[in-house]
């Protein structure tokens, strides 16, 4: 368990996250907790390789969560990684050990895991996952391993695990009833904006699940409630992967 007599610091790494929710759900834990000299704060850089000097200046930093689009760039920077998030090839949460090496592990496959095994029914056998960042990935393995198959949907398609955004028949979404959206589009303030897929061939028997958490509702959600569509956003995601962050720094 992190001891309570020094300061401790925590942090988010990322690009352009004023909007972080990492932030503000710390800081309420800390506070709740009474832990008076634990602090949380964001790492906004605008290139991964400022990271070194934020290392050397923070020496009370003991962990850190990492969002867009640091997730895979983190990795040469780190000393090692844990099983599943070398599996994975992304990163959303660091320890810094007491040998002062940095370990990345991957939470954001346990936030979705347990965020989505509640909506599952048995006609759920497939997956759409739209876009192909560090958090596809982690989606990506919590479903391979509850043997759900899927596909990436990418505007610039590579390999045979990705299709593009124009080849989105019926036939395709009609066959793959779970589509989950790890793009930016349709975060606030841009909330008019929406992943580009047939959704007038959504149906009741789909569920669309949008890792973004502001707005509540997405557009992409909206388009899914229209059809009838199971729909959830990221944030019970988000407040999961959190804990298992925090349990990581503590263990």
């Amino acid at each position: 368990m992190i001891g309570i007599g020094k300061n401790k610091l925590f942090g988010l790494l990322g690009k352009n996250i004023s909007y972080s929710f990492s932030r503000g759900y710390f800081t309420e834990k800390f506070n709740n907790l009474d832990l008076k000299n634990y602090k949380y704060v964001n790492f906004d850089l605008q290139k991964i390789a400022d990271f070194r000097s934020v290392i050397l200046e923070y020496k009370d930093l003991n962990g850190m969560n990492v969002t867009i689009p640091y997730k895979e760039e983190v990795i040469p920077f780190l000393d090692k990684l844990d099983k599943t998030a070398a599996k994975i090839g992304a990163v959303n949460t660091i320890k810094f050990t007491k040998r002062g090496s940095l370990k990345g592990y991957n939470s954001d496959v346990v936030g979705f895991e347990n965020s989505i095994l509640p909506l599952l029914k048995k006609h759920h056998k497939k997956a759409l996952i739209l876009g192909t960042g560090g958090a596809s990935k982690a989606v990506a393995y919590a479903l391979k391993k509850n043997k759900i198959s899927y596909k990436f949907v990418s505007r610039n398609p590579e390999g045979k695990k990705e299709i593009s955004y124009y080849t989105l028949t019926q036939e395709i979404i009609e066959n793959y009833t779970i589509i989950i959206n790890c793009t930016p589009l349709g975060t606030s303030p841009n909330i008019e904006k929406c992943p580009d897929i047939p959704y007038q061939f959504i149906t009741k028997n789909h569920i669309l699940y949008d890792l973004i958490y502001n707005p509540e509702i997405t557009t992409f959600l909206s388009k899914g409630k229209q059809k009838g569509a199971i729909t959830k956003n990221g944030l019970e995601m988000l407040q999961l992967q959190a804990e298992e962050s925090w349990r990581i720094w503590n263990d």
